[in-house]
This record gives C-alpha cells, structure tokens and sequence, in this order.
C-alpha cells in the first residue's frame, strides 16, 4: 500500500536547534517514564484487581510486561518508517499526546481488562524512540552522530532514575497518582513541542511512498541485512540487548536472594546503573569518540560490559557486586556508537526505518530475554546451581557481542578509526 506525499505541512519554518534537540531529549526520557513510573505501582494495582491473589497477579504482571514489549517490537519500524514518509514532527508529537491520554486512561481505568488496554496504547506510543533517533541522525553530521545519540541514552538513563522515583513517591499518597502525573508532564512536553519542534527531514529527502511491505518487523529487518556492517552490527546489538534484559529481569531477585538486601538498597543500587548510564553517555561518549573513533568505544564498552557481567555473577559480597556498576557504566559507550556507524550505511529517507528496526531488536530481546533470564535463575536456585548463572550467561552474550562486532570493523577495512 502506497500513501502518498502529504501536500499540507505539520511543520513549522524553523530550522532545528538546540530547543529541538532538548525536546526530544525530554521525549525519550518521557518515553522511559512509561516503564518505569509503573514500577513500584503497577503490580499493587494488578494485585487489589486479582483480589489479594498473589501468584495470579505475578503472573499477570509478566503477562503485561510482554505485552509492552511486544508493542515496542512491533511498532518501532512502523513508526520509524511513517516518519521517514511524513516527517518526524507529527510522529513524535503524536506520541507525547498519545502517551498522555493513554496515561489518564490508566489512571481512571475499572478493571483489569482496561489497565492492559492502557499498557498496550503506552507500548505503542512509547515505539516513537525510532523516530526521535531518527530526528536527531537527520540534523547532525555522521561524525557527531554518536555524540547525540550518547545523550539520547542519557535521557533513557535520566528516565530510568526518575521513573521509579516518580512512581513511589506519588504511589505513596495514592497508586494512580503516577499516572495523574505522568499524564500532565507529557500533554505540556506536547504542547511545548507544538511550538519549539521544527521539522527535521525535508519533504525532498522524504520516502517516495510509505510501503506498508517495508514498513513492518520483517522489512525492517531487511533493511539490516543490506549491506555486511549492517548485518553484523544488527548482529551484534541483538546479542547486546539481550545480555541487557537479564538485569530488570533478575537484579531485584538476585540481590535479594544473594546477599539479603532491603527495598531501599535495592532501590539505591537501581538508582546508581541509572545514574552512571546517563553520566557516560552524556558525559564520555562525545570525546572518546571524538577522540578515538566509533569502532573502538564500540569494542571498549562491550568489553567493559562483559566484565560488569562477570563481577555481577562471581562477587561474593554486595560491596564487591557494586563493583561491577561504574564498569557496567562504560558499556554504555556501546550503543551510541553502533547507532552512529550503523546511520553511515543508509540514506536520510531510511533514517527511521533504521532505527525502527534497532528499536525492534530490543523489542524482541525485551520479550524473550526476562522469560530466559528468570527462568535460568528459577532452575539454578531450585536445584542448588551457581546463582550468578544467568549473569554469567550475560557475560558470554557480550563476548558473542563483541567478536561479531570485530567482524563488523574487519568488513569495514579502511576506516580512518583506529584498530581495536
């Protein structure tokens, strides 16, 4: 199916600048508030549905926690790929409304059956971090695309602190408080983007047609399989992902079970990967990159990645587990310069199709890798195994993750980046 070009504009004159960009800085943390206000709140809410009933309840919650992801997964390359036909303004501001609504739909929701109604709207208005990557490729240069998208994952970083914050501390006067809250920051991010956001992709640069053939999962993972870079760095972060979901999937668990820690260290322990996430990304990824190329921070944060892993796994005290999380920060050089090289590979009309497919990548990581993770450490702690097991495992998806990657510098030859 074939849409054409809109002849009107959703857009407005001005070119994007620095206003621009901290908007859709907000937006992506906005977008993380999405899972992480639900946090501490969400599961109470499911539980006083199901009655007091607490394993139905747990089982719902993971039922929910797929059901996200599986919007995310499906969506991304579709929202990705309407903004590559129609610009990325309307896309991301339609997200923001749409995220607000659907969280006042939450907040006033009867029952069960319309509070996964909401998390299913939240999934899909959430899918807009495509097109937000997008916008950004679409006003930086290659060589500072990295930079840009470092302080995307700070925002994600930012989200990660704020969102659970958020969510217990409103959560404390009243569960669908959050959610009251949530609601009114993303309808004044949307009414204050209606007049900061210009438009990122000229209508001469757009997709000739929005293909709904292309536009889904299946093509988007085409689109990675174009050229040999992109097939091993899509590779690469599919393995990377999925090292990455074993962490909201087992560290609560895992520290509990492992070195006997209360709600609150364990809160502080969360707050901390959140903190050190947003200060590399923000922080380090523009001057190491700057300064050493995409391919070797590439190398470095994987590296760094395996290690935090290892040190999750093997610490024999909670002192010594906490180790791992400023070296687990440096992994976060890592995205942001695969995202950056994998930009390089295609033109600016595929811009969100692209990032459209990473985002489904994670999608998908973000629906098996929770199952795998948990069920991994349910088996290793049932029958008396190692219980760092599953971050062990982690370890060697990152080690994968980074030989796959060395054979994306190889296919790239040349590069003016130094050598790993």
């Amino acid at each position: 199916m074939n849409v054409p070009a809109p002849q009107g504009g959703f857009t407005i004159p001005r070119p994007p600048g620095r206003a621009a960009f901290a908007f859709i800085f907000v937006t992506v943390a906005l977008d993380m508030l999405a899972l992480g206000v639900m946090i501490p709140v969400l599961p109470k809410l499911i539980l006083q549905f199901e009655g007091g009933d607490m394993a139905r309840a747990a089982s719902m919650a993971g039922i929910f926690s797929f059901a996200f992801a599986g919007m995310q997964f499906l969506f991304q390359p579709v929202l990705g790929a309407l903004s590559d036909r129609f610009g990325r303004r309307p896309i991301v501001l339609l997200s923001n409304l749409g995220l607000g609504l659907d969280y006042i739909l939450l907040a006033l929701a009867p029952n069960l059956i319309w509070m996964f109604a909401g998390r299913l709207i939240s999934g899909f208005s959430a899918a807009s971090f495509s097109t937000a990557s997008a916008y950004v490729a679409d006003i930086t240069p290659p060589e500072g695309r990295a930079a840009k998208f470092g302080m995307l994952g700070a925002a994600f970083g930012v989200g990660f602190v704020l969102g659970p914050a958020l969510g217990g501390w409103l959560g404390g006067w009243d569960l669908r408080a959050p959610f009251w809250g949530a609601a009114l920051l993303s309808l004044i991010n949307f009414a204050y983007g209606y007049f900061v956001l210009p438009e990122s992709l000229p209508r001469e640069k757009r997709a000739a047609a929005f293909v709904w053939r292309s536009a889904n999962v299946l093509g988007g993972f085409a689109l990675l399989r174009r050229t040999r870079v992109l097939r091993v760095l899509g590779a690469s972060a599919f393995l990377s992902f999925l090292a990455y979901a074993s962490l909201p999937s087992i560290w609560v668990l895992y520290v509990d079970y492992r070195y006997q820690w209360d709600a609150a260290t364990v809160g502080l322990s969360l707050a901390a990967v959140g903190l050190g996430s947003a200060i590399v990304s923000g922080g380090l990824v523009r001057p190491l990159v700057k300064r050493f190329g995409e391919w070797p921070m590439l190398g470095l944060g994987l590296l760094c990645g395996v290690f935090s892993f290892a040190v999750y796994a093997l610490a024999p005290t909670g002192a010594l587990f906490l180790l791992g999380v400023p070296i687990g920060a440096l992994w976060g050089l890592c995205e942001p310069a695969e995202q950056a090289l994998m930009s390089r590979e295609i033109g600016p009309g595929e811009q969100g199709l692209l990032q459209g497919a990473i985002g489904s990548l994670r999608g998908v990581t973000g629906m098996i890798g929770p199952l795998f993770f948990a069920h991994t450490f349910s088996v290793s702690v049932s029958s008396s195994w190692f219980p760092g097991l599953p971050f062990l495992l982690a370890s060697a998806l990152l080690l994968a993750s980074l030989a796959v990657a060395w054979r994306g510098r190889a296919a790239k030859g040349g590069s003016s980046d130094r050598a790993l």
